[in-house]
């Protein structure tokens, strides 16, 4: 290694020619005089370009000779024939005499160095979540879309600006205290909003007074924040996940030291929803005050049957059966085909959904690994699908050239694929005619899973049929429903006990009325009334 050398300057100039005296100054005689320089030759570039280390403005040699000490350290990592090594060593010195940044610290460097990382430490959080989302383009179109947003709203505006580095377990611990109290805000100025709106609708239009009064609280109105979404707590661990998918990569590859902060970041637990059937008891509260008792709601046998025998008539009446039956997601249900059903083996393959992307629509594979999956069809749903092929058929003889042959089971009636957010609005506007309680789209899936819980078929085959990657899934959002069927074997238990019969007859009578029963699911029929109701 080339010895550095350090040197003392000045400013002082001839005052005949006005050119810089250098060392020949006569002051530098004075240890006072002028600062003190690093110099400092380095390995040549790639491209066999010399390049030197210099640096000056020390007010002592024995500041500027620490600084060459730094210096001669590092360039003294790499062993005398690792010449890639000495360029990686002279590249990082070169960026700090450019970037005019301190000498990186000797330690941290030689971690990196001898662990194979990179030895740019400057690279941030921000830039690394950027790099990381290029990498993820492979996978699944909602799963990056997800990612992103992540990135976007949350990771980035909180922790970007730090170095990756330098990550530390309290930095991602302020962050979700800061959306936290955000969340906070959000909720007061929407419920702020709320109550000038709904004064505003409670304003009559007649009257000088109300309409001055009007125009004011529309002011008001216009001046506040939009309604806007809280990050709840079930969101949070999906954030803390993205970072800590991020920084595993980093560690992979050596970015960053393997230790990963977010895998050690505590967040306040959150609440699944759970499914609730809807009870006589439920139903007369939501129509008093216009609440569900919980976003996912589940009908009761008869209400499913009630909604099938209605929907008789729809053209997509086999879509609303396969999903109330066999519990396909809506995206499976929209993107099955006609090669996926073999009427032989009554079965249909889910091997493909259309996937919804703002209001876009594109294919894709199901959401999971184990969405692939193989779905036992009964007779009379089979028999329909054939039924419904015919029907198809008829409406390409209709349509002529102007058919789209997409393959697909259920269409538009011109062939073109459905768009899945239309089918959910269809299915509520069917929902609102046949005057049932409301449940999502989504909901019915899970209505498919309590019929076959009621029905007594094993959890096992509950969880493959609906493509739960396992058990614990669907026990743990059919709670509710296993409840109630537990329940409900209780009571047939009790009455296989002959003398307790008589002795708690009168006791029978009266929790009869309140005990929960499992009520069968009346048989669709192409009733006139359902008829009548669907065209109303």
């Amino acid at each position: 290694m080339k010895n550095g050398t350090i040197t003392r300057r000045c400013r002082c100039t001839d005052p005949t020619t006005g050119k810089d005296l250098g060392a020949s100054c006569p002051k530098l005689k004075s240890r006072r005089h002028g600062t003190w320089g690093v110099f400092q030759e380095l390995d040549l570039a790639q491209d066999g370009r010399r390049r030197r280390f210099r640096r000056g403005g020390f007010e002592s040699s024995t500041k500027a000779q620490e600084e060459l000490d730094k210096v001669r350290a590092l360039m003294a990592i790499p062993e005398e024939d690792d010449a890639w090594g000495k360029t990686q060593i002279s590249d990082v010195l070169e960026n700090c005499v450019k970037d005019k940044a301190p000498v990186p610290d000797y330690d941290e460097t030689r971690r990196r160095f001898k662990t194979g990382q990179s030895l740019n430490s400057k690279t941030t959080v921000a830039e690394w979540l950027d790099t990381w989302l290029v990498g993820r383009k492979r996978l699944r179109r909602g799963g990056v879309a997800r990612y992103e947003c992540d990135i976007r709203v949350h990771l980035k505006p909180h922790l970007g600006h730090l170095r990756l580095d330098k990550l530390r377990v309290h930095h991602i611990d302020t962050m979700f205290d800061a959306i936290n109290e955000r969340n906070i805000e959000v909720q007061e100025q929407n419920a702020q909003r709320r109550t000038v709106r709904d004064e505003l609708k409670a304003t009559p239009n007649k009257g000088a007074e109300n309409r001055a009064r009007r125009k004011w609280l529309q002011a008001q109105l216009n001046a506040m924040p939009p309604f806007r979404r809280i990050t709840g707590l079930n969101t949070q661990p999906h954030i803390r996940d993205t970072l800590r998918a991020a920084l595993n990569v980093a560690i992979a590859q050596q970015v960053m030291p393997a230790f990963n902060p977010a895998a050690h970041v505590e967040l306040l637990p959150g609440t699944k929803p759970k499914a609730l059937i809807w009870t006589d008891e439920r139903i007369a509260r939501w129509k008093e005050t216009g609440e569900k008792p919980s976003p996912v709601m589940v009908w009761t046998p008869v209400q499913a049957g009630t909604f099938l025998d209605f929907v008789v008539q729809d053209r997509l009446y086999m879509l609303w059966r396969i999903i109330a039956f066999r519990g396909t997601r809506r995206g499976e249900g929209c993107g099955v085909r006609w090669e996926d059903h073999s009427a032989k083996a009554r079965s249909l393959a889910i091997a493909t959904q259309l996937i919804q992307d703002g209001w876009d629509v594109h294919e894709g594979a199901p959401k999971t690994d184990s969405g692939f999956r193989l779905v036992a069809l009964d007779d009379e749903t089979n028999e329909g699908l054939l039924g419904h092929k015919a029907r198809q058929q008829r409406e390409r003889e209709e349509w002529g050239e102007g058919w789209q042959d997409t393959g697909r089971i259920f269409t538009q009636e011109d062939g073109s694929l459905l768009h899945p957010g239309k089918v959910s609005d269809l299915f509520e506007r069917l929902i609102e005619a046949a005057g049932l309680p409301p449940i999502r789209l989504h909901d019915l899936r899970h209505v498919a899973a309590t019929l076959m819980l009621a029905a007594g078929v094993d959890i096992k085959v509950v969880s493959e049929t609906l493509g739960h990657s396992d058990t614990r899934i669907t026990r743990d959002i059919y709670q509710s429903v296993l409840d109630d069927l537990a329940r409900d074997a209780a009571e047939k238990v009790a009455q296989l006990v002959p003398h307790a019969r008589k002795p708690l007859a009168s006791v029978k009578d009266t929790e009869h009325k309140t005990s929960p029963r499992r009520p069968r699911m009346a048989p669709p029929l192409k009733s006139d009334a359902a008829e009548q109701n669907r065209s109303a």
